[in-house]
């Protein structure tokens, strides 16, 4: 139950998230059907609670003596990838959202496309949505990775 407890922990830890816990549950010996639906959802908790409070909490945060700067970094990277995001996708912004929470590479995540769709003030279901589908995508991506099923495609070519 421990191990459990600690991989859903871990999904929910901003960069290391689904990507990192997913390897560790496995690694753990939970089962990969089990330790992919503990992370998924670990992993999705933090998201309401980033759209709705994140840009305020960074806002507040950027003019404070110690914090200052580490926000200010944050409140920038937001803003910038979801303008990023944003001149890249056009009109399809929320299949861009799904598959930039869903490739497994450092600096995306929930986390991250969350706060983005926080500063471009996207529709909050619309954007659990996209950022839901990119959890899973991601899960599966890392579970088959986590598994060795690309190590032995790639060892077969």
């Amino acid at each position: 139950m421990l191990k459990y407890l600690i991989v859903f922990l871990i999904s929910m830890v901003p960069i290391v998230e689904l990507r990192g816990a997913l390897p560790i549950g496995i690694g753990m010996g939970i089962p990969a059907w089990q330790c992919y639906i503990i992370c998924c959802i670990g992993n999705m908790i933090p998201v309401p609670f980033i759209y709705f409070f994140a840009r305020k909490i960074l806002l507040w945060g950027k003019d404070k003596k110690y914090i200052g700067r580490f926000f200010t970094f944050c409140y920038e990277k937001g803003e910038k990838g979801g303008k990023k995001l944003q001149n890249k996708a056009g009109r399809g912004l929320y299949i861009a959202l799904l598959l930039f929470v869903g490739i497994p590479l450092p600096g995306t995540g929930a986390w991250t496309g969350t706060l983005a769709a926080s500063f471009l003030d996207m529709d909050f279901k619309k954007s659990v949505l996209a950022c839901m589908g990119g959890v899973v995508l991601a899960g599966i991506i890392m579970a088959l990775a986590s598994m060795g099923l690309f190590g032995a495609i790639g060892a077969l070519f």
